[in-house]
């Protein structure tokens, strides 16, 4: 169905705003499954979603453990009754008090984090025994993206200083290979091959170590059909639940679908080639040069030049568009786009019916 994301009372629908379509992503929840083999090897990243609602679809396609990047996305997956949350964030600062006040608050929920170094990690332990918190913590490995993660030859000796504290427990290993970008999937297969091999290097000296199995978490989206096919790790994408325009044409091997778009209207018609629509840099993610936004039901639209607040439009000819008219886009990057937003509406059987609060874009919930 080619125009399946049009929206029948769009007029109810202020502009620029965030639509996301519940079938959608729940066949992309169950696609994710299908690859992997089994829901106990995924543990979804929650950044892109950001909504509640996004991880009870998750939940009740069997997923129960999660992994997010900030303490408010921890406590939305707390607030929604997941067992089992990795925040995939080394906690510094207040930080670390915050997670712990988590872990006092939700005790229905069992909370984790990253950790790559000595001195924060015995920072932790400390913190922990004086308000009496047990935390479990992975080790995060430096895998080649050179962001976080401490080198894998190092690792050891970080497990052995976790081994002696009374108040944290080290349960598995994580490494992100965000840098696994490749459009050619064996060119990304090799680079994601390699990235892995120091995982499982370092998983095979630790592991002889503890009297359980420890954990091993890897990747992201793009490396995701790769990491599927292992049978000894657990995958955490995150984009995958709403796709975007960029992951769709550079990984085109995944079958996810667009299941969030961005609408806007046209607000002026400047020429004969040009119109501007009311989607500038507070409406989509801009880190990246145009064009950050791909219209659906305009394919032929160029980018132009983008500010505040508008988004300036080559196209064709402009006396086929009118004022008002609304456009349909598929974001370059739908992680950041969705963090705009402080509500997404929901699209079911081409009309809406509900919103859902984007909970997890603010930096605290309660703790």
């Amino acid at each position: 169905m080619n125009d399946w994301y049009r929206i029948d009372n769009i007029g109810q629908i202020d502009s620029p705003a965030l639509v996301v379509y519940p079938k959608r992503i729940s066949a992309n929840i169950e696609w994710a499954k299908t690859m992997v083999g089994s829901v106990d090897r995924l543990r979804p990243h929650v950044k892109t979603n950001k909504m509640k609602e996004v991880c009870r679809l998750a939940m009740q396609a069997g997923i129960v453990t999660f992994k997010c990047s900030t303490i408010a996305e921890a406590e939305m997956l707390a607030l929604c009754g997941s067992p089992d949350i990795l925040l995939a964030y080394q906690p510094v600062g207040p930080k670390i008090s915050r997670l712990i006040k988590l872990v006092k608050a939700y005790p229905e929920s069992r909370f984790s984090c990253i950790v790559d170094d000595m001195g924060n990690t015995s920072g932790i332990n400390d913190l922990c025994g004086e308000e009496n918190v047990a935390m479990d913590v992975y080790i995060d490995l430096n895998v080649g993206m050179n962001r976080t993660g401490i080198h894998p030859l190092k690792a050891v000796d970080l497990a052995k200083a976790i081994l002696s504290f009374k108040n944290i427990r080290l349960v598995g290993l994580h490494g992100y290979d965000g840098h696994v970008r490749e459009n050619e999937l064996m060119q990304r297969q090799t680079k994601a091959d390699t990235a892995y091999a120091a995982i499982d290097d370092t998983y095979r000296k630790l592991q002889p170590m503890f009297p359980y199995p420890l954990e091993v978490v890897v990747g992201g989206s793009p490396a995701f059909s790769v990491h599927a096919r292992r049978t000894n790790c657990v995958c955490s994408p995150g984009t995958f639940v709403f796709w975007d325009w960029n992951h769709k044409n550079n990984y085109p091997e995944m079958p996810f679908e667009y299941a969030a778009l961005v609408i806007c209207r046209i607000v002026s018609i400047i020429d004969r080639q040009h119109v501007c629509v009311d989607l500038g840099h507070k409406s989509v993610a801009a880190e990246n040069p145009l064009p950050r936004v791909h219209f659906l039901n305009v394919p032929e639209a160029k980018s132009v030049s983008q500010s505040e607040e508008h988004l300036v439009l080559e196209v064709p000819d402009s006396s086929h568009f009118s004022i008002g008219q609304v456009l349909y886009g598929v974001p370059g990057h739908i992680c950041p786009t969705v963090a705009l937003y402080e509500k997404a509406f929901v699209i079911e059987q081409g009309k809406m019916t509900d919103s859902w609060n984007v909970m997890a874009r603010n930096r605290c919930i309660n703790i």
